[in-house]
C-alpha cells in the first residue's frame, strides 16, 4: 500500500485563522509578559512565508485587552541584531490581528540630557544598516512614505501615560540604528551626536519600516542604559551598565504598558494614517503580479490586491 502523502502547508492567510487574535502587540525582552494582572497566557508558535519568527508569540489578557508579546531576541537572548527574522516577526503580528504595537529596547544615549534610565519616545530614525526591510520584491514594488515612521497619536499616549506615572520621560527624538553587535567607537559616536542622533540602538529602524507596510500603529518605548562613549565623565559602556540599567528599568516600561493598555481608546483609523499606509503605493499592475505571490503576502496586500 502506498503511502500517504503529506498534505501540503496551508497558506500564511489561512493559518492566521486559527490562530488567537490579539489587539495590542508588545515587542521587547523576554520578560514582558510578566505583569502582574495579566492571565489566560498562552504560546502561539507561528510559520510565516519568511521563515520563523524569533520566538512563540505569548497571547493573553491585560486588563480586558487581548494582548501579544514577542521576544525580539528570543528568550535567553540568543539572537545578535542581524540575525532576528524582522519580516517574520511583523507578519506573525500581522497574522494575529495586531492593530498598535508598542516596541521596546534599550539604547545608548547621545545627549546630555537624556540620562541613563531615562526614556524617550523617538519619532524618526537614521538608519545604518542593510538588512532586509520590506516585504515588496520578487515581482511585486511598492513605495511607502516613512516622512513619519512611528503613529503620532500611539506615541503620544505611551508618552503622556509615562509622565502621568512621574516618569522622566523625552517626547520626539531620533533613533540612530547601527549594524552591531560591538558598541560605537568614541569617532563615531561623536559623528552620531553631531548629525543629531538623540540615541543610538541596533533594532528599530528595521521593524519601523515593516510595521509601516504592514499597516500597523507602532511606536517605540526606548529605555536609556548608558551616555554610549562620547561622555567624558562617564564610564564606557558595557554589558553589565546596559543590564543592569535595563532591569532597573523593566519595572517602569510594565508599569507605562500596563497603564497605557487599559486606558487606550478604541481604534479609530481616522486620527492617523498607519491603516492606510500601503494605499496608492503598489506601482506593479496587478495582473502582473505572480498569483503565488498575492497569496504569500495576503496578509498584507489583501485590502488592494486580488
Amino acid at each position: 500500500m502506498a503511502a500517504k502523502r503529506p498534505s501540503p502547508a496551508k497558506p500564511a492567510a489561512k493559518r492566521a485563522l486559527k490562530a488567537p487574535r490579539a489587539e495590542i502587540g508588545i515587542l521587547g525582552g523576554t520578560g514582558l509578559y510578566e505583569i502582574e494582572g495579566i492571565g489566560d497566557l498562552r504560546e502561539v508558535g507561528l510559520r510565516t512565508p519568511f521563515g520563523d519568527p524569533s520566538d512563540a508569540y505569548i497571547v493573553g489578557t491585560l486588563e480586558g485587552r487581548r494582548v501579544a508579546f514577542l521576544s525580539r531576541h528570543g528568550r535567553g537572548h540568543r539572537r545578535l541584531p542581524f540575525e532576528i527574522n524582522y519580516r517574520a516577526n511583523v507578519f506573525g503580528f500581522k497574522l494575529l490581528g495586531i492593530e498598535r504595537l508598542i516596541s521596546v529596547s534599550a539604547v545608548g544615549s547621545l545627549k546630555e540630557e537624556i540620562r541613563p534610565r531615562d526614556i524617550v519616545f523617538c519619532d524618526q530614525f537614521f538608519d545604518k544598516t542593510h538588512r532586509p526591510s520590506t516585504f515588496f520584491g520578487g515581482g511585486i514594488a511598492a513605495h511607502v512614505s516613512l516622512a513619519h515612521p512611528v503613529c503620532p497619536p500611539l506615541a503620544k499616549f505611551l508618552y503622556e501615560t509615562a509622565v502621568g506615572l512621574g516618569v522622566r520621560a523625552h517626547f520626539g527624538g531620533t533613533y540612530i540604528c547601527m549594524e552591531g553587535p560591538g558598541f560605537s567607537t568614541m569617532a563615531e559616536s561623536k559623528f552620531h551626536r553631531a548629525w543629531g542622533g538623540d540615541v543610538i540602538g541596533m533594532t528599530v529602524a528595521t521593524e519601523a519600516k515593516l510595521f509601516r507596510e504592514a499597516e500597523i500603529c507602532y511606536a517605540t518605548m526606548n529605555l536609556a542604559t548608558d551616555y554610549d562613549v562620547w561622555h567624558a565623565e562617564e564610564g564606557h559602556v558595557s554589558v553589565e551598565m546596559i543590564l543592569e540599567n535595563l532591569r532597573l528599568n523593566i519595572d517602569t516600561a510594565k508599569a507605562i504598558i500596563k497603564k497605557a493598555v487599559a486606558a487606550f481608546p478604541a481604534a479609530d483609523p481616522a486620527t492617523c494614517g498607519c491603516r492606510d499606509a500601503l494605499r496608492n503605493t503598489i506601482v506593479t499592475a496587478p495582473r502582473l503580479i505572480p498569483s503565488a505571490l498575492k497569496k504569500k503576502l495576503a496578509p498584507i496586500i489583501g485590502r488592494y490586491v486580488r
